[in-house]
Protein backbone atom coordinates (compact mmCIF):
# COMPACT_ATOMS: atom_id res chain seq x y z
CA UNK A 1 0.00 0.00 0.00
CA UNK A 2 1.08 3.58 -0.73
CA UNK A 3 3.00 5.42 1.99
CA UNK A 4 0.81 8.22 3.16
CA UNK A 5 2.54 12.32 3.42
CA UNK A 6 3.29 11.77 6.98
CA UNK A 7 2.86 14.72 8.82
CA UNK A 8 3.24 13.81 12.95
CA UNK A 9 1.97 17.43 13.91
CA UNK A 10 1.82 17.79 17.83
CA UNK A 11 -0.67 19.65 19.63
CA UNK A 12 2.34 22.57 20.23
CA UNK A 13 2.51 22.68 16.04
CA UNK A 14 -1.03 22.98 15.81
CA UNK A 15 -1.18 25.94 18.05
CA UNK A 16 1.79 28.14 16.74
CA UNK A 17 -0.50 30.28 15.13
CA UNK A 18 -0.98 34.01 17.39
CA UNK A 19 -4.34 33.92 18.57
CA UNK A 20 -4.71 37.82 18.25
CA UNK A 21 -3.41 37.91 14.72
CA UNK A 22 -6.81 37.33 13.28
CA UNK A 23 -8.43 39.89 14.48
CA UNK A 24 -6.57 42.96 13.44
CA UNK A 25 -8.85 44.65 11.22
CA UNK A 26 -12.27 43.00 12.48
CA UNK A 27 -13.70 46.21 13.38
CA UNK A 28 -14.92 47.87 10.58
CA UNK A 29 -18.56 47.10 9.92
CA UNK A 30 -19.46 45.51 6.50
CA UNK A 31 -15.74 44.56 5.91
CA UNK A 32 -16.50 40.82 4.04
CA UNK A 33 -13.68 39.53 5.29
CA UNK A 34 -14.54 39.68 8.87
CA UNK A 35 -16.57 36.14 8.59
CA UNK A 36 -14.02 34.14 7.02
CA UNK A 37 -11.31 35.73 9.73
CA UNK A 38 -13.82 34.42 12.36
CA UNK A 39 -13.73 30.69 10.24
CA UNK A 40 -9.68 31.08 10.63
CA UNK A 41 -9.86 32.04 14.12
CA UNK A 42 -12.34 29.23 15.01
CA UNK A 43 -10.26 26.48 13.59
CA UNK A 44 -7.30 27.77 15.82
CA UNK A 45 -9.37 27.64 19.00
CA UNK A 46 -10.50 24.21 18.15
CA UNK A 47 -7.50 22.83 18.34
CA UNK A 48 -6.38 20.42 21.28
CA UNK A 49 -4.43 22.90 23.43
CA UNK A 50 -7.70 23.86 25.41
CA UNK A 51 -8.22 22.48 28.45
CA UNK A 52 -10.29 19.32 29.54
CA UNK A 53 -12.54 21.53 31.65
CA UNK A 54 -13.67 24.38 29.32
CA UNK A 55 -15.74 23.18 27.01
CA UNK A 56 -14.84 26.35 23.66
CA UNK A 57 -13.69 23.36 21.63
CA UNK A 58 -17.56 22.14 21.49
CA UNK A 59 -18.79 25.62 20.88
CA UNK A 60 -15.83 26.57 17.85
CA UNK A 61 -17.07 23.63 16.07
CA UNK A 62 -20.66 23.91 16.72
CA UNK A 63 -20.21 27.51 14.84
CA UNK A 64 -18.43 25.91 11.91
CA UNK A 65 -20.70 23.10 11.54
CA UNK A 66 -23.90 25.68 11.41
CA UNK A 67 -22.23 27.87 9.36
CA UNK A 68 -20.27 25.95 6.70
CA UNK A 69 -21.51 26.90 2.99
CA UNK A 70 -22.90 30.15 4.31
CA UNK A 71 -22.59 33.36 2.32
CA UNK A 72 -23.02 36.74 3.28
CA UNK A 73 -25.63 38.83 2.25
CA UNK A 74 -29.39 38.60 1.67
CA UNK A 75 -31.24 36.03 3.80
CA UNK A 76 -28.18 34.06 4.72
CA UNK A 77 -26.86 37.11 6.95
CA UNK A 78 -30.37 35.93 9.42
CA UNK A 79 -28.28 32.62 9.33
CA UNK A 80 -25.52 34.00 10.59
CA UNK A 81 -27.13 35.65 13.09
CA UNK A 82 -28.85 32.62 14.51
CA UNK A 83 -25.46 30.27 14.73
CA UNK A 84 -23.50 33.64 16.23
CA UNK A 85 -26.53 34.11 19.18
CA UNK A 86 -26.22 30.24 19.50
CA UNK A 87 -22.25 30.72 19.47
CA UNK A 88 -22.72 33.02 22.02
CA UNK A 89 -25.20 30.80 24.21
CA UNK A 90 -22.41 28.31 24.10
CA UNK A 91 -19.57 30.18 25.13
CA UNK A 92 -21.95 31.46 28.28
CA UNK A 93 -22.57 27.56 29.48
CA UNK A 94 -18.99 27.27 29.77
CA UNK A 95 -17.36 31.04 30.86
CA UNK A 96 -16.84 29.66 34.32
CA UNK A 97 -14.91 26.85 33.43
CA UNK A 98 -13.23 28.99 30.43
CA UNK A 99 -12.15 31.60 33.35
CA UNK A 100 -8.65 33.10 32.10
CA UNK A 101 -8.53 30.83 28.61
CA UNK A 102 -7.27 32.81 26.31
CA UNK A 103 -9.07 31.21 23.64
CA UNK A 104 -12.14 31.76 24.67
CA UNK A 105 -12.07 35.77 25.46
CA UNK A 106 -10.81 35.57 22.12
CA UNK A 107 -13.90 33.96 20.69
CA UNK A 108 -16.13 36.02 23.12
CA UNK A 109 -14.96 39.33 21.63
CA UNK A 110 -15.33 38.19 17.98
CA UNK A 111 -18.52 37.17 18.51
CA UNK A 112 -19.52 40.44 19.71
CA UNK A 113 -17.83 42.42 16.61
CA UNK A 114 -19.58 39.70 14.23
CA UNK A 115 -22.65 40.46 15.70
CA UNK A 116 -22.22 44.24 14.95
CA UNK A 117 -21.12 43.78 11.60
CA UNK A 118 -23.99 42.08 10.42
CA UNK A 119 -26.54 43.94 13.06
CA UNK A 120 -27.99 40.92 14.85
CA UNK A 121 -29.62 41.33 17.81
CA UNK A 122 -28.99 39.40 21.17
CA UNK A 123 -32.72 38.56 21.43
CA UNK A 124 -33.70 35.84 19.07
CA UNK A 125 -33.61 32.34 17.71
CA UNK A 126 -30.59 30.13 18.15
CA UNK A 127 -29.41 27.46 16.07
CA UNK A 128 -28.51 24.15 17.89
CA UNK A 129 -25.24 21.86 16.98
CA UNK A 130 -25.89 20.65 13.06
CA UNK A 131 -27.76 17.19 12.27
CA UNK A 132 -25.73 14.50 12.12
CA UNK A 133 -24.53 12.90 8.79
CA UNK A 134 -26.63 9.72 8.08
CA UNK A 135 -25.06 6.69 9.61
CA UNK A 136 -25.80 4.79 6.67
CA UNK A 137 -22.66 4.22 4.43
CA UNK A 138 -25.16 3.60 1.26
CA UNK A 139 -26.24 7.12 1.94
CA UNK A 140 -22.32 8.43 2.12
CA UNK A 141 -20.38 6.68 -0.17
CA UNK A 142 -20.17 6.77 -3.89
CA UNK A 143 -18.08 4.94 -6.62
CA UNK A 144 -16.46 7.72 -8.08
CA UNK A 145 -13.17 7.74 -5.58
CA UNK A 146 -10.41 5.84 -6.73
CA UNK A 147 -9.30 2.42 -5.86
CA UNK A 148 -6.70 3.27 -3.68
CA UNK A 149 -8.88 5.44 -1.46
CA UNK A 150 -10.86 2.18 -0.72
CA UNK A 151 -8.68 -0.37 1.45
CA UNK A 152 -11.07 -3.54 0.75
CA UNK A 153 -11.22 -2.47 -2.98
CA UNK A 154 -7.82 -1.87 -3.58
CA UNK A 155 -7.03 -5.89 -2.30
CA UNK A 156 -9.50 -7.23 -3.94
CA UNK A 157 -7.71 -6.16 -7.24
CA UNK A 158 -4.29 -7.75 -6.00
CA UNK A 159 -6.58 -10.92 -5.38
CA UNK A 160 -5.97 -10.48 -1.27
CA UNK A 161 -7.90 -10.60 1.29
CA UNK A 162 -7.32 -8.08 4.57
CA UNK A 163 -7.16 -10.33 7.94
CA UNK A 164 -8.25 -7.87 10.87
CA UNK A 165 -7.06 -7.44 14.32
CA UNK A 166 -9.01 -5.54 17.25
CA UNK A 167 -7.96 -3.71 20.06
CA UNK A 168 -9.90 -1.99 23.25
CA UNK A 169 -9.42 0.13 26.19
CA UNK A 170 -12.45 0.35 28.51
CA UNK A 171 -12.88 0.94 32.58
CA UNK A 172 -10.30 1.12 34.99
CA UNK A 173 -8.76 0.54 32.08
CA UNK A 174 -8.57 -2.84 31.03
CA UNK A 175 -6.74 -3.36 28.18
CA UNK A 176 -7.19 -5.89 24.49
CA UNK A 177 -4.16 -5.50 22.48
CA UNK A 178 -4.24 -6.51 19.01
CA UNK A 179 -3.28 -9.71 19.70
CA UNK A 180 -6.21 -10.59 21.93
CA UNK A 181 -3.93 -9.72 25.28
CA UNK A 182 -5.83 -8.84 28.48
CA UNK A 183 -4.25 -6.94 31.15
CA UNK A 184 -5.56 -4.05 33.73
CA UNK A 185 -3.41 -0.99 33.69
CA UNK A 186 -2.62 2.06 35.40
CA UNK A 187 -1.31 4.41 32.66
CA UNK A 188 -2.32 7.53 34.00
CA UNK A 189 -1.47 10.76 32.24
CA UNK A 190 -1.36 10.75 28.38
CA UNK A 191 -0.40 7.12 26.81
CA UNK A 192 -0.41 6.52 22.50
CA UNK A 193 -2.40 3.73 21.96
CA UNK A 194 -1.63 3.38 18.24
CA UNK A 195 1.36 5.22 16.52
CA UNK A 196 1.72 4.13 12.79
CA UNK A 197 2.49 5.48 9.18
CA UNK A 198 -1.47 6.58 8.66
CA UNK A 199 -3.11 7.01 12.40
CA UNK A 200 -2.19 8.37 15.65
CA UNK A 201 -4.86 7.47 18.71
CA UNK A 202 -3.74 8.76 21.90
CA UNK A 203 -5.46 8.20 25.52
CA UNK A 204 -5.62 10.50 28.73
CA UNK A 205 -6.06 8.80 31.75
CA UNK A 206 -7.36 10.62 35.02
CA UNK A 207 -7.53 9.07 38.71
CA UNK A 208 -10.87 7.97 39.66
CA UNK A 209 -10.42 6.74 43.10
CA UNK A 210 -8.15 9.17 45.02
CA UNK A 211 -6.82 6.69 47.56
CA UNK A 212 -5.81 4.10 44.41
CA UNK A 213 -3.83 3.65 41.68
CA UNK A 214 -7.06 2.99 39.17
CA UNK A 215 -7.06 5.51 36.62
CA UNK A 216 -10.08 5.64 33.91
CA UNK A 217 -9.94 7.45 30.27
CA UNK A 218 -10.73 11.00 30.04
CA UNK A 219 -9.57 12.46 26.48
CA UNK A 220 -9.17 10.18 22.92
CA UNK A 221 -7.39 12.25 20.41
CA UNK A 222 -7.27 10.70 17.06
CA UNK A 223 -5.17 11.67 14.45
CA UNK A 224 -5.80 10.37 10.38
CA UNK A 225 -2.56 11.30 8.66
CA UNK A 226 -2.88 12.67 4.96
CA UNK A 227 -2.82 9.94 2.33
CA UNK A 228 -2.42 10.49 -1.39
CA UNK A 229 -5.55 12.31 -2.88
CA UNK A 230 -8.08 10.72 -0.55
CA UNK A 231 -8.30 12.16 2.98
CA UNK A 232 -6.96 15.31 4.40
CA UNK A 233 -4.95 15.49 8.18
CA UNK A 234 -8.02 15.36 10.27
CA UNK A 235 -8.23 15.37 14.07
CA UNK A 236 -10.91 14.28 16.26
CA UNK A 237 -10.82 14.94 20.26
CA UNK A 238 -13.54 13.41 22.48
CA UNK A 239 -13.60 14.57 25.98
CA UNK A 240 -15.82 13.73 29.10
CA UNK A 241 -19.06 14.64 28.29
CA UNK A 242 -18.28 16.16 24.77
CA UNK A 243 -18.39 13.69 21.92
CA UNK A 244 -18.97 15.55 19.30
CA UNK A 245 -19.68 14.10 15.87
CA UNK A 246 -17.11 16.11 14.09
CA UNK A 247 -13.35 16.75 13.71
CA UNK A 248 -11.72 19.50 15.61
CA UNK A 249 -12.13 21.96 12.42
CA UNK A 250 -15.91 21.17 12.69
CA UNK A 251 -15.88 19.10 9.21
CA UNK A 252 -17.31 15.34 9.44
CA UNK A 253 -15.22 14.09 6.51
CA UNK A 254 -11.80 13.94 5.14
CA UNK A 255 -12.38 17.24 3.00
CA UNK A 256 -12.36 17.57 -0.39
CA UNK A 257 -11.91 15.68 -3.26
CA UNK A 258 -12.50 12.03 -2.44
CA UNK A 259 -12.16 12.70 1.57
CA UNK A 260 -16.10 12.40 2.01
CA UNK A 261 -16.29 9.16 0.87
CA UNK A 262 -13.01 7.78 2.47
CA UNK A 263 -13.04 8.96 5.86
CA UNK A 264 -16.33 10.42 7.91
CA UNK A 265 -17.50 10.33 11.49
CA UNK A 266 -20.99 8.97 11.97
CA UNK A 267 -22.94 10.09 15.63
CA UNK A 268 -24.53 6.63 16.58
CA UNK A 269 -26.30 8.10 20.37
CA UNK A 270 -25.97 11.95 20.89
CA UNK A 271 -23.29 12.22 23.20
CA UNK A 272 -22.56 8.81 24.22
CA UNK A 273 -21.53 6.94 20.91
CA UNK A 274 -19.77 8.06 17.79
CA UNK A 275 -18.11 5.79 14.85
CA UNK A 276 -15.45 6.56 12.77
CA UNK A 277 -14.98 4.86 9.51
CA UNK A 278 -11.57 5.01 7.66
CA UNK A 279 -12.68 3.82 4.71
CA UNK A 280 -9.21 4.11 2.63
CA UNK A 281 -7.12 2.47 5.43
CA UNK A 282 -10.15 -0.38 6.32
CA UNK A 283 -10.36 0.85 9.32
CA UNK A 284 -13.37 1.26 12.18
CA UNK A 285 -12.88 3.63 15.53
CA UNK A 286 -15.51 3.46 18.62
CA UNK A 287 -15.66 5.90 21.20
CA UNK A 288 -18.06 6.03 23.74
CA UNK A 289 -18.62 7.38 26.93
CA UNK A 290 -20.18 5.54 29.94
CA UNK A 291 -20.65 7.70 32.73
CA UNK A 292 -17.85 9.93 33.52
CA UNK A 293 -15.62 7.94 31.07
CA UNK A 294 -14.40 6.61 27.69
CA UNK A 295 -14.39 3.43 26.01
CA UNK A 296 -11.57 3.00 22.32
CA UNK A 297 -12.34 0.36 19.96
CA UNK A 298 -10.82 -0.17 17.27
CA UNK A 299 -10.83 -2.73 13.79
CA UNK A 300 -7.57 -2.94 11.85
CA UNK A 301 -5.93 -4.93 8.80
CA UNK A 302 -2.98 -6.14 10.26
CA UNK A 303 -0.96 -4.64 7.24
CA UNK A 304 -1.60 -1.32 8.20
CA UNK A 305 -1.47 -2.07 11.95
CA UNK A 306 2.41 -2.83 10.80
CA UNK A 307 3.16 0.32 8.98
CA UNK A 308 5.59 1.90 11.51
CA UNK A 309 9.07 2.17 12.20
CA UNK A 310 11.26 1.19 15.40
CA UNK A 311 11.35 4.77 16.19
CA UNK A 312 7.53 5.27 16.79
CA UNK A 313 7.89 4.36 20.10
CA UNK A 314 5.43 2.68 22.36
CA UNK A 315 2.09 1.44 21.63
CA UNK A 316 -0.15 0.53 24.05
CA UNK A 317 -2.29 -1.99 21.45
CA UNK A 318 0.73 -3.22 19.65
CA UNK A 319 2.83 -4.46 23.15
CA UNK A 320 0.51 -3.85 25.88
CA UNK A 321 1.44 -1.54 29.21
CA UNK A 322 4.66 -1.59 30.57
CA UNK A 323 5.38 -4.32 33.37
CA UNK A 324 5.45 -1.29 35.95
CA UNK A 325 2.43 -0.49 35.01
CA UNK A 326 0.05 -3.36 34.80
CA UNK A 327 -2.27 -4.23 37.90
CA UNK A 328 -3.13 -6.97 40.59
CA UNK A 329 -5.40 -9.42 39.21
CA UNK A 330 -5.51 -11.39 42.66
CA UNK A 331 -8.99 -10.36 43.64
CA UNK A 332 -10.40 -11.41 40.01
CA UNK A 333 -11.92 -14.62 39.04
CA UNK A 334 -13.25 -15.82 43.15
CA UNK A 335 -9.40 -15.80 44.71
CA UNK A 336 -10.79 -13.00 46.57
CA UNK A 337 -8.68 -10.06 48.66
CA UNK A 338 -8.04 -10.07 52.51
CA UNK A 339 -9.42 -5.88 51.83
CA UNK A 340 -12.64 -7.09 50.50
CA UNK A 341 -15.35 -8.59 52.70
CA UNK A 342 -16.71 -12.13 50.58
CA UNK A 343 -20.36 -10.16 50.34
CA UNK A 344 -18.85 -7.53 48.66
CA UNK A 345 -17.58 -9.74 46.17
CA UNK A 346 -20.77 -11.41 45.51
CA UNK A 347 -22.81 -8.43 45.65
CA UNK A 348 -20.62 -7.02 43.06
CA UNK A 349 -20.78 -10.61 40.75
CA UNK A 350 -23.99 -10.50 40.95
CA UNK A 351 -24.83 -6.84 39.42
CA UNK A 352 -22.00 -7.66 36.71
CA UNK A 353 -23.52 -10.41 35.47
CA UNK A 354 -27.21 -9.19 34.97
CA UNK A 355 -25.33 -7.53 32.13
CA UNK A 356 -22.34 -9.93 31.17
CA UNK A 357 -23.26 -13.46 32.13
CA UNK A 358 -20.55 -15.05 31.02
CA UNK A 359 -18.10 -15.25 33.28
CA UNK A 360 -15.03 -14.25 30.83
CA UNK A 361 -12.05 -11.56 31.80
CA UNK A 362 -15.04 -8.82 31.02
CA UNK A 363 -16.99 -10.07 33.65
CA UNK A 364 -14.24 -10.44 35.71
CA UNK A 365 -13.01 -6.50 35.22
CA UNK A 366 -16.40 -5.63 35.56
CA UNK A 367 -16.43 -7.06 39.03
CA UNK A 368 -13.11 -5.68 39.75
CA UNK A 369 -14.31 -1.99 38.68
CA UNK A 370 -16.96 -2.15 40.84
CA UNK A 371 -14.79 -3.22 43.49
CA UNK A 372 -12.45 -0.38 43.28
CA UNK A 373 -14.59 2.35 42.65
CA UNK A 374 -18.24 1.55 43.30
CA UNK A 375 -19.53 3.39 40.09
CA UNK A 376 -22.36 0.91 38.32
CA UNK A 377 -21.04 2.85 35.33
CA UNK A 378 -18.19 0.49 34.58
CA UNK A 379 -21.18 -2.13 34.32
CA UNK A 380 -21.68 -0.37 31.31
CA UNK A 381 -18.28 -0.09 29.96
CA UNK A 382 -17.80 -3.58 29.76
CA UNK A 383 -20.88 -4.35 28.47
CA UNK A 384 -20.17 -2.08 25.73
CA UNK A 385 -16.94 -3.10 25.39
CA UNK A 386 -17.82 -6.85 24.75
CA UNK A 387 -20.41 -5.45 22.24
CA UNK A 388 -17.58 -3.85 20.34
CA UNK A 389 -15.50 -7.37 20.55
CA UNK A 390 -18.82 -8.57 18.47
CA UNK A 391 -18.86 -6.58 16.09
CA UNK A 392 -15.30 -5.60 15.59
CA UNK A 393 -13.72 -8.68 16.01
CA UNK A 394 -13.05 -10.93 12.97
CA UNK A 395 -12.83 -14.26 14.93
CA UNK A 396 -16.04 -14.93 16.85
CA UNK A 397 -14.05 -17.79 18.34
CA UNK A 398 -12.07 -15.17 20.67
CA UNK A 399 -15.47 -12.84 21.62
CA UNK A 400 -14.62 -14.01 24.83
CA UNK A 401 -11.29 -14.12 26.80
CA UNK A 402 -11.16 -16.21 29.99
CA UNK A 403 -7.71 -16.61 30.98
CA UNK A 404 -4.87 -13.25 31.76
CA UNK A 405 -2.30 -13.93 28.95
CA UNK A 406 0.39 -11.73 30.08
CA UNK A 407 1.97 -12.17 33.77
CA UNK A 408 2.69 -9.21 36.19
CA UNK A 409 5.93 -8.20 37.34
CA UNK A 410 7.25 -9.03 40.67
CA UNK A 411 5.33 -6.42 43.05
CA UNK A 412 2.53 -5.66 41.29
CA UNK A 413 0.56 -9.16 42.51
CA UNK A 414 -0.61 -10.85 45.47
CA UNK A 415 1.36 -14.22 45.94
CA UNK A 416 -1.12 -16.76 45.83
CA UNK A 417 -1.11 -19.70 48.76
CA UNK A 418 1.63 -22.39 47.99
CA UNK A 419 -0.54 -25.49 48.18
CA UNK A 420 1.37 -28.38 50.09
CA UNK A 421 0.33 -31.78 49.50
CA UNK A 422 0.87 -34.34 51.74
CA UNK A 423 2.96 -37.48 50.66
CA UNK A 424 1.11 -40.68 50.32
CA UNK A 425 1.53 -42.66 53.57
CA UNK A 426 2.83 -45.52 51.44
CA UNK A 427 5.76 -43.66 50.09
CA UNK A 428 6.66 -42.26 54.12
CA UNK A 429 7.02 -45.85 54.69
CA UNK A 430 9.37 -47.02 52.44
CA UNK A 431 11.52 -43.89 52.82
CA UNK A 432 11.61 -44.88 56.59
CA UNK A 433 12.41 -48.35 55.85
CA UNK A 434 15.47 -47.12 53.66
CA UNK A 435 16.63 -44.73 56.22
CA UNK A 436 16.53 -47.45 58.56
CA UNK A 437 18.39 -49.97 56.06
CA UNK A 438 21.25 -47.77 55.68
CA UNK A 439 23.11 -47.98 58.68
CA UNK A 440 23.15 -52.04 58.09
CA UNK A 441 24.37 -52.22 54.48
Amino acid sequence: MPQPRVSRVGESDLCATPVWAGWMGMGRRDDPSGHRILQILTIVLCLPAVSCQCRILKCNSEYLSATSGLHQGGEESVEFCVALRAYSQCTRRTARACRGDLAYHSAVHGIEDLMSQHNCSKVGPTHGPAPAQPTSPDCMVHSDAPETCNYEKSLAQQGRQANYTHCGLFGDPHLRTFSDDFQTCKVRGAWPLIDNSYLFVQVTNVAVVHSSSATAASKITIIFKSFQECVEQKVYQAETDDLPAAFVDGSRNGGDKHGANSLWVAEKSGGQHIEIQARYIGTTVVVRQAGRYLTFAIRMPEEIMNSFEENQGLQLCLRGCPTNERMDWALLQGRGHQDVPAHRSAAAAAKCKDKLPVEDLYFWSCVFDLLTTGDMNFTLAAYYALEDVKTLHSNKDKFHIYHRTADLPPGNSCPEATVRHPLPFALLLLLCWICCSLPHL
